[in-house]
């Protein structure tokens, strides 16, 4: 079997073999395989397309490319739930405690943020003390006795993912559908959950700016996870807007603690919710209905903040700041935004506002960017409401003085004031299963 004759096949439009994609993948792995043929498939697959059997047999050589994990010791259904990324978006601080408290064990692991969207063991880690790091017997006995542990990936999962798609990035190929499906399965199959709710964004802040775009993305992910024998099931759900107010690490940490105890904004309320809900009905806990009372018990009883506490306790985070969260350090430096006239928020460029907060200091642009935890953005007004000219729309954050100037620019020229006041869509716009 020849490299070549793989490449040519794809040029040409031809479905590849199971064999013929592992062959690829494996010989790219070791070394065998160099990165000009490499990129030469990816655009191969980026102009000529991958069937559902080559996208699923893609995802499962590129899950087989390095460790694939066993959670047997963990006692209970396994449920993990991931986002395809946006701006405000720490669900996962919110939802995997619920589900937990609930009896349902998470064992999750999170990427980090770059560019405009922020990563969840980012966010974690600006809870002093805070370990992403664990060892395997660590992670799994914490899951057992807490229901719940968020971890770093390993560099030994799915390495095969990695290499392409640092390839991708720079050989224009990133925005193709089965390659963006296998990267992030590839990822999610390497665990060992038995159910997988997706939590496909859609909209200006997201990596698929459509809602058709969207659902082909999560339909086709789906039918991988069900090929692989998962339970699955995929929200389409807005992100037009950034969710809640807070945009950066420390201050998405604190609204994800005021979500816990009931007082979180509604909009991102409203996700938190739909998604554990739909976590615990493929789990087998109910009817969604059902699911959805027991969502809101744990919230107003308070175990789903209780559970939160003890995984931040376990993981060896400063509980003290989850339970007093004024003690997150503040930023030095701070300016309001203010609006340019009157009218309403027609619309916003929510991938703009994530650009604010990376250049506040919030995000990265490299993996080797350092992070500051205490950067980031409260937004004052949201799409739809009414502002006068002068009123705040923002308060920007950061320990950079410097920094001030560009993320305001940026802001403002991604907020639309208009003299007609929109039309918002659903915050859950469909759902694929």
């Amino acid at each position: 079997m020849r490299t070549y004759d793989i490449i040519k096949k794809k040029r040409d439009g031809y479905a590849l073999s199971n064999e013929e994609i592992r062959f690829f993948i494996d010989g790219y792995v070791k070394g065998d395989i160099p990165d000009y043929q490499a990129s030469a498939l990816c655009m191969a697959i980026f102009y000529k397309g991958m069937n559902v059997d080559e996208t699923t047999a893609l995802t499962l050589a590129i899950r087989d490319s390095g460790d694939v994990l066993d959670f047997s010791e963990i006692n209970g259904v396994r449920v993990d739930k991931h986002s395809t990324g946006g701006v405000g978006d720490k669900t996962s601080l919110v939802v995997a405690p619920i589900v937990a408290s609930l009896g349902v064990k998470v064992a999750k692991m999170s990427g980090r943020g770059l560019g405009h969207t922020g990563g969840t063991v980012d966010k974690l880690e600006s809870i002093e003390g805070f370990k992403v790091d664990l060892d395997s017997k660590t992670f799994i006995d914490i899951v057992n006795r807490v229901g719940i542990a968020i971890v770093g990936q390993s560099a030994t999962l799915a390495p095969a993912d990695k290499m392409l798609y640092a390839l991708r990035d720079v050989t224009a190929t990133v925005d193709s559908m089965p390659l963006i499906a296998s990267s992030i399965m590839g990822k999610k199959l390497a665990a060992d959950d038995d159910c997988i709710v997706l939590d496909v964004k859609t909209g200006s802040g997201s990596f698929m700016k459509t809602v058709e775009e969207s659902k082909q993305l999560a339909s086709l992910m789906v039918d991988i996870g069900k090929k692989a024998g998962k339970k699955m099931l995929a929200l389409i759900t807005d992100m037009d807007i950034p969710l809640g107010y807070a945009i950066g690490n420390a201050l998405e940490v604190k609204e994800a603690i005021d979500t816990l105890k009931g007082n979180g904004p509604r909009d991102f309320t409203e996700v938190c919710v739909a998604l554990a809900s739909n976590m615990l009905h493929l789990a087998g806990h109910g009817s969604e209905e059902e699911c959805e009372q027991k969502v809101y018990s744990a919230i107003n009883n308070g175990s789903a903040l209780n559970t939160f506490i003890e995984m931040v306790k376990a993981q060896e985070g400063n509980v003290e700041w989850i339970k007093s969260p004024e003690l997150f350090p503040t930023a030095r430096y701070l300016r309001q935004v203010k609006a340019e006239k009157s009218g309403y928020i027609n619309r916003v460029d929510t991938e703009g506002y994530g650009i604010s907060a990376l250049l506040l200091g919030a995000g990265r642009n490299t993996k080797e960017d350092k992070i500051d935890y205490s950067a980031g953005i409260i937004l004052s007004k949201k799409t739809g409401d009414y502002v006068k000219s002068g009123e705040v729309l923002a308060t920007l954050y950061t320990n950079d003085k410097e920094k001030l100037a560009s993320a305001e620019k940026k802001f403002l020229s991604s907020t639309f004031i208009e003299d007609e006041k929109p039309i918002l869509r659903p915050l859950i716009i469909d759902k694929v299963k």
